[in-house]
């Protein structure tokens, strides 16, 4: 198995960075941070029509016809430039919900609430970007069901975690109207996984960079902080960090592409749990780079620390992943 990017894969990151730099640089996603409504639809458009979202669909239905493993590249580059929206779950709709893959519809995705402890009652689902969908997939457990967002009755959080991921707590979703079974159910939770790995992989890695540009600019003792070896074992963590979760989440998408290879659902369990860890500690480590400015709002370092802490809780939790590993020893 080959883990280094092929020409057209370079080219195609180059492309979805260059794209993300020029339409979303992160002082346009900062004017609507904490409010109902952070997805740039003409951007998500555009998104579309440089085929993010049917990268994996047949060129028979109008898609590429690539493979999971050129999604987690682009995939990256998009958790790198910190986009808003529900990029994984409009991705993986799309061949499935009409307009999905040409961005005119933005799909949403939530897992029906189910019975907490004993005592607790059924805890309140959260639903993410809720007053942008245009399509709501519920994942029920045995299959997938299509709802309309606006018969949602939901509670918007005031302060969500992340100031770009508007959230709202759903007490109970309807029935809705079936959209695939349990097989395809356990695809979207793979494959999803796999992305969202990727998502964290660019996040880590942006959350790396702006902490050594930081690094070798701030000057302390008539010396670039980065000079100093606390300083530079923080950033070459961070580096090593990234660079693992980066070649696990490579694998696991090769995997899905490749069953015959090995295991997809270990691979990508896997990955999807180092990626979390990278990308949460990366985004630690870049606020401590940043000393104490890394502390403050104006710092936008703090945002790929909070949207780490978000996905991180997307497909399943750390102990989700680490329970699918150790099943599979």
């Amino acid at each position: 198995m080959d883990f280094e990017l092929s020409d057209e894969q370079r080219e195609l990151a180059d492309g979805i960075r260059r794209l993300c730099l020029g339409r979303l640089p992160l002082e346009v996603l900062r004017r609507n941070e904490r409010t109902s409504r952070t997805v740039d639809r003409a951007a998500w458009s555009e998104l579309a029509a440089a085929g993010v979202f049917a990268m994996t669909v047949p060129e028979s239905a109008g898609g590429l016809g690539l493979g999971l493993a050129d999604a987690a590249v682009v995939f990256e580059e998009l958790g790198a430039g910190l986009v808003p929206g529900p990029l994984v779950a409009t991705f993986l709709a799309a061949g499935r919900i009409e307009g999905a893959a040409d961005g005119s519809v933005m799909v949403g995705l939530a897992t029906r609430p189910r019975p907490g402890r004993p005592g607790t009652g059924v805890l309140p689902c959260i639903v993410e970007h809720l007053a942008e969908l245009d399509v709501l997939v519920v994942d029920d457990g045995d299959g997938l069901s299509r709802v309309d967002p606006r018969a949602v009755d939901a509670a918007p959080l005031e302060r969500p975690l992340d100031p770009l991921t508007p959230l709202s707590a759903v007490p109970e979703l309807p029935a809705g109207e079936p959209l695939a079974g349990a097989a395809e159910a356990a695809r979207w939770r793979r494959d999803g996984a796999a992305l969202t790995g990727a998502l964290q992989v660019g996040l880590a890695r942006w959350a790396c960079e702006v902490a050594v540009d930081y690094a070798t600019q701030r000057h302390q003792f008539g010396r670039p902080i980065g000079s100093f070896q606390a300083v530079k074992h923080l950033c070459a963590d961070m580096v090593v960090r990234t660079e693992l979760a980066r070649a696990a989440v490579h694998a696991g998408a090769l995997t899905v592409d490749q069953p015959d290879v090995g295991d997809a659902d270990r691979a990508v369990a896997g990955a999807k749990l180092l990626a979390d860890e990278a990308a949460l500690a990366n985004g630690r480590a870049s606020i401590q780079v940043h000393g104490g400015m890394g502390f403050t709002w104006e710092v936008p370092v703090h945002l790929a620390a909070k949207r780490a802490r978000v996905l991180a809780t997307h497909f399943g939790t750390a102990a989700d992943r680490a329970a699918a590993l150790a099943d599979g020893l």
